[in-house]
This record gives structure tokens, C-alpha cells and sequence, in this order.
């Protein structure tokens, strides 16, 4: 990096690529208030909308009021408490394996787990199209980072033919791509970690509590709950909470907690954030989680359906995230400037987090979205859409 920060500044505005935060007031339900107006919330992962039901935010009072707001350490001094022992066997028993651990985020469990399980003189392989977390904590580890094509499993198997085991190899992989709402390959990526001895390590972060029979995810959806050793998830996305996960074997997660430096060396998670976390699961497993999945399932499919149907390209999209090629960075920003002033809130994707000349729109559906709110946003993307020649 050369020059000033102003003048990188100013060449990222330039280039149609500088961010800034946008104020949203008010919980996270289906509607928000920005800029003082209210609006129809598309890009928010709240994707149950359980973010502010009564039970979660009754549960986390009655936290706060017995147990206060702060765990005051990490979890390896004293600030593992009875919650995070609690929520760690509920994450377990949802996922069907034999042990559980918390992480503070996301970010913070894929750059902890990938440098616990894989160092120098391992292979990490990492699809292309993996979370900027997965590609963090790969580079972190200083393992060889081998990235094969997104969801090409004939060049997996070359890439891992190729590489002679050294030593231990891990397969990474999200369950659901957070920017294009397609599924990975998982009972084929299952196959290939047995026939060439590797562990196969899921971000699920985007299909826990949503897909499957019963919300276990992307792996449950794809009948592969046994064939996966480490599911990451978190608890912020479909759950309404906070923090993430590991579910693993016992010997995993023993080991994870010996060498997850981002779990080791962090203040552990609140108690209001467990306890929230714990309703969280209560509602998923229950006939109202099952009725919140059906909708959701029944929302993205009307939404994506109508989009595809005008000419958009939705990118192979099979879930509630549902991208909308655009193309160029000043064409999505300004589709997004449109939209929020006809009062719908949807984000322009653009490069680091998605390659160049990929730039979309990314509509997150929620449960709470109602079909006529749904079809209005629809509406009103073709128009937008058709007005600066997307489709």
C-alpha cells in the first residue's frame, strides 16, 4: 500500500467502492427505519425472525437480572458459566455430535478452528468462493491453502491426488455460499474426504436452523449429518442471537480448546446472548420453527421465482439468499439508491467481497416478510432493473 489514507480514500470513492454504515433504528424485523423513513428490510440474516420474538427477548432479561451482564473472562480463567455449558450441549445434541464449543463470532471461529487443525506442513482445500473467514483463517495457519474452483469436484480430486499427504489434510467448505445462495456439494465432498483421508470441516453459518427437516442444515438437507467432522454455525443468522460454534467429536473439540487462540484468548460470550441462544434452539425445534421454515422456504421460492422469470440472473441460487447479477460496482450502488427511495432496503455487493465484474444485489428473505411485501420489492427490482438495462 502506497500513499495517504486520504488518498486511498479517494480512490476507493473513485472506483464506486468506499463503504459507509447506514443507520437502521428500531429491532430487526421484516421493517426498519432508515434515514427516518420506514422501509422493507432485504438484506438482513435474520432469516426466521426471531431477532426480536418475546420468548428469546424474555429469556435474555431474566439473564441479565440472575446472572448480569458480563461473563468477565475468557472461558479458560472463569468465565465459563453454566449457560455456555448448557448452550454448548443443546449445539451438540441439534447437531448429532458429541461435543460443542462456543466462539464469539463467526469470523472469530473460522480464524481459531483452521489454525488449531491445520498447521505448517498440512494442506488446507478451500473452495473458491469460501467466506472471507475461511480464507482468513487459512492463511493464518500457515498451512499450503490449495483453492479449487467452486464446487468442482473433478479438480478437488485432482488438487488432493496432486498433494501427497504430509501431513493432515482438511476440506473446508461453506454449507450455503453467503453470496451466491447456492449449496455445496456435501455428500460428494463427504466421499472424497474418506477415500483420500482428510477432515471435512462445513460453515453452515447460512443453513443452521433453516434447511433440512428439522433446520439441522445443509448437511441434514443432504443426508450427510455423520459425514461431516467439524460443523461450524453460527447463532446470530437464523437463531437471532450472537456468537458461533464448533460441533465436533469430544477429541476435536478438546483440541480446539487447547488451540483455538480467538477461543483461548476471548472474553467469553454474555449471558443474555446464551440465554437468548437457548430460546433460540427452543423455537426451532418446535412446530412454530417448523411453520417459520415452511414459509421461509415458500417466500424464496416466490421471490426468486418472480426475479428469474423477469430476466435476472440469480446465480444459482437455491435458498433465501437470492443475488441479482448487476455486473459493475456504480450500476449496483445506484440500483441500491433507487430501491432505498422507494422504500426497500436492499444492499450492492461489491469487490473484495465478491470478484470483479460480479457485483449483485443480495435479497435475504425472512420468514416475517409478508407475499405482498414480497411481490411489491419484486416489482419494483424489474422496474429499477429494466430502467438501468440489467435485464
Amino acid at each position: 500500500m502506497s500513499g495517504s489514507i486520504g488518498e486511498e480514500l479517494a480512490a476507493l470513492r473513485q472506483d464506486g467502492l468506499y463503504r459507509s454504515l447506514r443507520l437502521v433504528a428500531g429491532s430487526q424485523g421484516s421493517r426498519v427505519v432508515v434515514d427516518g423513513r420506514e422501509v422493507l428490510l432485504l438484506c438482513s440474516n435474520n432469516y426466521l425472525g426471531l431477532a426480536d420474538h418475546p420468548q428469546l427477548k424474555a429469556r435474555a432479561v431474566a439473564a441479565v437480572e440472575r446472572y448480569g451482564t458480563s461473563s468477565g473472562a475468557s472461558r479458560l480463567v472463569s468465565g465459563t458459566m453454566e449457560l455456555h455449558a448448557e448452550l454448548e450441549a443443546r449445539i451438540a445434541r441439534f447437531k448429532g455430535t458429541e461435543a460443542a464449543l462456543l466462539f464469539n463470532s463467526g469470523y472469530a471461529a473460522n480464524s481459531g478452528i483452521i489454525p488449531a487443525l491445520a498447521g505448517k506442513g498440512d494442506l488446507i482445500f478451500s473452495d473458491r468462493l469460501n467466506h472471507a473467514s475461511i480464507v482468513d483463517g487459512s492463511l493464518l495457519s500457515r498451512a499450503t491453502l490449495v483453492r479449487y474452483p467452486h464446487n468442482d469436484l473433478a479438480a478437488l480430486r485432482r488438487l488432493l491426488a496432486k498433494h501427497p499427504p504430509t501431513g493432515r489434510r482438511l476440506i473446508v467448505t461453506d454449507g450455503v455460499f453467503s453470496m451466491d445462495g447456492d449449496l455445496a456439494p456435501l455428500a460428494e465432498l463427504v466421499a472424497l474426504k474418506r477415500e483420500f483421508g482428510a477432515l471435512l470441516m462445513v460453515d453452515d453459518a447460512h443453513g443452521s436452523g433453516v434447511l433440512g427437516a428439522t433446520g439441522r442444515g445443509s448437511a441434514e438437507l443432504l443426508g450427510v449429518m455423520d459425514g461431516v467432522d467439524i460443523h461450524m454455525g453460527t447463532l446470530g443468522k437464523a437463531f437471532g442471537s450472537y456468537g458461533a460454534y464448533a460441533a465436533a467429536s469430544r477429541e476435536i473439540v478438546a483440541y480446539l480448546v487447547n488451540r483455538a487462540r480467538s477461543f483461548i484468548f476471548s472474553t467469553s460470550l454474555p449471558p443474555a446472548v446464551l440465554a437468548a441462544s437457548l430460546a433460540a434452539f427452543d423455537v426451532v425445534d418446535s412446530p412454530e420453527g417448523a411453520r417459520l421454515r415452511r414459509q421461509l422456504a415458500a417466500n424464496s421460492e416466490r421471490f426468486r421465482g418472480a426475479l428469474a422469470a423477469a430476466g435476472f440472473d440469480t446465480m444459482g441460487s437455491t435458498t433465501q439468499i437470492v443475488p441479482l447479477r448487476v455486473g459493475e460496482a456504480a450500476p449496483a450502488m445506484e440500483f441500491t439508491r433507487l430501491l432505498l427511495a422507494e422504500g426497500f432496503f436492499v444492499q450492492g455487493i461489491r469487490p473484495p467481497t465478491v470478484p470483479a465484474g460480479t457485483c449483485r444485489l443480495r435479497c435475504t428473505l425472512m420468514a416475517t416478510h409478508s407475499p405482498d411485501d414480497l411481490d411489491r420489492a419484486a416489482a419494483a427490482i424489474v422496474r429499477i432493473g429494466r430502467q438501468l438495462g440489467v435485464i
